[in-house]
């Protein structure tokens, strides 16, 4: 049984690669460690996540194309016996996909709560006139009109 894709609709152009990063992220989407995500200012985001044990040198923060990846390993302490375990010294990794143009700005760690702090840019408006240039068939009928967007993509940068 074929899967149904959310974006089949032939309106949806070239997004085959969002969706394979929608189904990649789905798949790592495990619970912990719990995070928030909340709006600081006006184009700012922060990214907060509950990483309590965890120091400085146990976190790893990459960001690889649009997809910002954190990363938590301890080491164990072998040198303690303990008479109960209740806290385990689990590993994650918790993945974000950023939209295009947000920064990270930086990242802090106070009391157990990891801050990464982005940047969105602010959106200007594109909007652009494509000619349409008309072509004519050898026997002199007029052809269907053709645009080569490539190169009227090069020429309006």
């Amino acid at each position: 049984m074929s899967r149904m894709s959310m974006f089949n609709s032939p309106l949806l152009l070239g997004f085959d690669q969002l969706e394979r990063t929608l189904d990649r992220l789905a798949k790592n989407a495990e619970g912990y460690p719990p995070y928030n995500i909340e709006k600081i200012g006006e184009n700012g985001l922060r990214i907060t996540l509950a990483v309590a044990g965890f120091a400085i040198e146990d976190l790893v923060i990459e960001l690889v194309e649009n997809q910002l990846s954190v990363r938590g390993k301890q080491a164990d302490d072998s040198d303690r016996v303990f008479l109960h375990r209740g806290i385990a010294a689990r590993q994650f990794q918790r993945a974000f996909m950023l939209a295009d143009g947000i920064e990270v700005i930086g990242a802090q760690l106070d009391n157990g709560l990891l801050a990464i702090d982005l940047t969105r840019p602010v959106a200007e408006p594109r909007m652009r006139t494509i000619r349409i240039d008309g072509s004519k068939t050898e026997a002199g009928r007029t052809g269907g009109n053709t645009v080569d967007i490539n190169a009227r993509r090069a020429q309006s940068r």
